[in-house]
């Protein structure tokens, strides 16, 4: 018998089927980090894991409703990573960022898909160099990674680096996300990661707690 979240999560879809997660504090808004968001980051050779992520607040999806954001889920789950190790991070934002809007982000999702789009990010991207591992988030938009990750993905270098993906996601889990990247990266370890049901990443902190010790990074 289907479940009544997961009936409501079927019926609340926006344009092509997609249900969207919630993610990061408009630019405006964003919470304070160690550095700019957007600016390159030290090349401290004692570095060795980049936590890079993209989210999205304002109206998004949750329970089958939806609710105002200003804190989305995947800032919050890079917050419990920060918080739990020492970590060099850098947050993904876009030139043209994403609407307010639920409806309006999911119709733009569509096109961008539709046309396999590379949106623009904005500011400086991070150098590489003295990083071997990524710890790469991202919501999950109709079970794929935003288009925006695959412009980072494919205008850094991350030939022979490990990659470990964590999402957060309403009804889809990890979706095609792993999948992607691997397809992507053929030349990157890209691990299965971790997924992070959005409605309930407040209280994430034992699951992400664990996954860092499985990545042997906690």
């Amino acid at each position: 018998m289907i479940s009544r979240r997961a009936a409501l999560a079927t019926m609340l879809v926006g344009a092509g089927g997609i249900v969207l997660t919630a993610c990061t504090p408009r630019p405006a808004q964003n919470t304070p980090t160690s550095r700019p968001q957007g600016s390159p980051l030290p090349t401290s050779t004692q570095n060795r894991a980049l936590l890079v992520y993209f989210s999205r607040a304002g109206e998004n999806y949750s329970y089958g409703d939806r609710v105002d954001l200003e804190v989305g889920n995947t800032k919050v789950a890079a917050g419990i990573i920060r918080d739990l190790i020492d970590i060099d991070e850098y947050e993904i934002l876009a030139a043209d960022p994403y609407p307010d809007g639920y409806e309006a982000t999911v119709q733009r999702n569509v096109r961008e898909e539709r046309d396999d789009a590379r949106p623009a990010i904005a500011g400086a991207l991070p150098d590489l160099a003295t990083y071997d591992t990524i710890l790469l988030g991202s919501p999950v938009w109709n079970v794929r990674a935003p288009m925006i990750m695959r412009t980072f993905v494919e205008s850094v270098a991350l030939t022979g680096k490990t990659v470990h993906p964590f999402a957060t996601y309403a009804v889809s889990r990890m979706g095609r996300v792993r999948d992607d990247y691997a397809e992507m990266l053929p030349d990157t370890m890209v691990t299965e990661g971790l997924a992070i049901q959005g409605e309930t990443v407040h209280d994430a902190r034992p699951d992400v707690q664990r996954w860092l010790r499985s990545i042997g990074l906690a």
